[in-house]
């Protein structure tokens, strides 16, 4: 498969969608690199998402305050999409509005403090030269500083589906998941055919489903399929429509059905991964990713429950399985 078309440019920086709807992009949107959007409306705005460092986080707000002065000048709500840390490390610069999520995102957020974890991971990869996996994950925390952020919470949080007025526009807030992680919501604004999907999708790059089960993450493609859209401004990538979500959804149907296949023989999660041709989507980022896609449906095969645990022998694989595909 072909990278997913976009109709607009895939550059850093803010993307005004009109009629005062924004993405926020992050090229490449590889590991860390995710999207961000806003919603304004006279002198009211909500803000999609946080980035993964403070710094990334100021320089987003900035770009917005220039393009929307009125109503970015004091953001007053904030979604988050799910709890990742490039979605959720930079809520701190927003602290004062309101912060929506599902109430599985904020119990995953408060089960699990990212911040640390992963300050210490990237402290262990500088400190070990020698393994594959510290080699990895160097390579994707380098960029970002992880010290000095503080969590902070949601302040509201949901099951089901939230209503929101930002001005005169209608936000839905319509909770997904568990899917990538326990909490996946999307953001949509039904009059101006515009959707922000957090990692729901990821374009031209590898999805990585944390939790399961795949069949909720394609029930939600599902859904975006029916929905009136336009403009798709996904987790990670360039601006989409409905193709995207279609590349998704097949990408899902088709690992679920290669994962089950290795399950039913026997095989290993990372024979299993070693073995499922990725060749329908080598232009796409990333594809280590299937190592903790083929883990969490073989947990999900089994009968196992949602999780988001970032095991370390995962990271290990992931590394092995992409050292391996480069030589």
């Amino acid at each position: 498969m072909s990278q997913v078309a976009s109709k607009r440019p895939y550059t850093k920086g803010l993307h005004d969608l009109g009629n005062g709807c924004y993405g926020w992009l992050q090229p490449d949107g590889s590991w860390g690199w995710s999207n961000a959007g806003l919603i304004a409306d006279g002198r009211e705005s909500l803000l999609v998402d946080t980035l993964f460092d403070l710094k990334l986080t100021a320089e987003m707000l900035e770009g917005m305050r220039k393009a929307e002065p009125k109503a970015a000048a004091r953001i007053g709500t904030l979604v988050n999409t799910h709890s990742n840390g490039d979605h959720t490390f930079g809520n701190q610069l927003v602290r004062g509005a309101e912060i929506i999520a599902s109430k599985a995102c904020a119990e995953e957020m408060r089960r699990d403090n990212g911040v640390q974890r992963l300050a210490e991971m990237k402290r262990a990869a500088i400190s070990d030269s020698d393994s594959d996996a510290s080699a990895f994950l160097r390579q994707i925390f380098a960029p970002f500083d992880f010290e000095g952020i503080e969590v902070t919470m949601p302040t509201l949080t949901f099951e089901g589906e939230l209503v929101r007025q930002v001005g005169n526009k209608i936000v839905r807030i319509i909770e997904v998941g568990p899917a990538h992680t326990r909490g996946d919501v999307l953001v949509y604004v039904p009059a101006d055919r515009v959707m922000f999907t957090g990692d729901m999708l990821f374009i031209n790059g590898h999805p990585i489903i944390w939790a399961g089960p795949v069949s909720n993450w394609i029930k939600a493609c599902r859904l975006m399929l029916e929905l009136d859209l336009e403009a798709i401004v996904p987790g990670h990538g360039p601006i989409t429509d409905k193709h995207g979500v279609t590349a998704v959804k097949q990408y899902l149907e088709y690992i679920a059905a290669e994962a089950r296949r290795r399950f039913d023989a026997g095989m290993s999660v990372f024979e299993a991964a070693q073995d499922i041709s990725l060749s329908d989507y080598a232009s796409w980022g990333d594809s280590e990713r299937i190592v903790v896609n083929v883990a969490t449906l073989y947990r999900e095969f089994s009968g196992g429950q949602p999780t988001t645990d970032i095991r370390a022998d995962l990271f290990d694989m992931m590394a092995r399985l992409r050292k391996s595909r480069r030589h």
